[in-house]
Formats: C-alpha cells, structure tokens, sequence
C-alpha cells in the first residue's frame, strides 16, 4: 500500500496526474489562436451564421463538438471550407484557444 502510494505521489509531481491531462493542447499558443480567431474569417462567420456573437456557437445546447478529437477536426473543416491557409500549428493554436475560452474540455 505504501508502495503505491509512493508511485502515486511521484507520478503527480512528475506531472502525470490532472495537472497534465486538464491541457490537451500543452504546446499551443493561445495568444495566436486569439488573434487568428478574431482576425481570420472565424468570428465574423460564426456571427453570421448565428445573429449573435461570435462565442454563442460553442455554448450553444445543439452544438455539435462534444470532444478533443470533434474540436480539432471542426477547426481542420473551417480551415479549409474558408480557405483559410492555417498551417497545423495554427489549427492547433486556435483549438487550444477556443477550448481554454469557451469548451473546457479536458481530453
């Protein structure tokens, strides 16, 4: 018992614990995402679509991004649809900041 317990603790402080899967985008940078987001075509197409501000999409109770995986490949399909030119990291930037600012979700 005392031996798990021991393997626990070192696993949280080596950062293997909640701290580490609470952020599924580690290496983004959401100052990039933000700026992407309201510069780019996604804020203005997001009103447009819904009459109201651009946040309302994602908090929406028939939204359609439930996951990670739902989040990364709605901003892959807006990327592409407004012929955006996001390269990967970009793509990544603007999930990460999405999530952090509206979704939450953990993994």
């Amino acid at each position: 018992m005392r031996l798990l317990l021991h393997l626990a603790t070192g696993l949280l402080a080596a950062g293997v614990g909640s701290s580490a899967a609470a952020n599924p985008f580690p290496d983004a940078d959401l100052a990039n995402g933000r700026k992407i987001h309201f510069e780019s075509k996604c804020a203005a197409c997001h009103e447009e679509k819904t009459g109201r501000d651009a946040g309302f999409i994602y908090l929406r109770d028939e939204r359609k991004v439930k996951s990670i995986f739902d989040l990364k490949r709605y901003v892959s399909l807006c990327n592409s649809e407004l012929r955006l030119g996001l390269f990967p990291e970009d793509e990544r930037d603007v999930a990460a900041f999405v999530n952090q600012q509206w979704y939450k979700l953990k993994e």
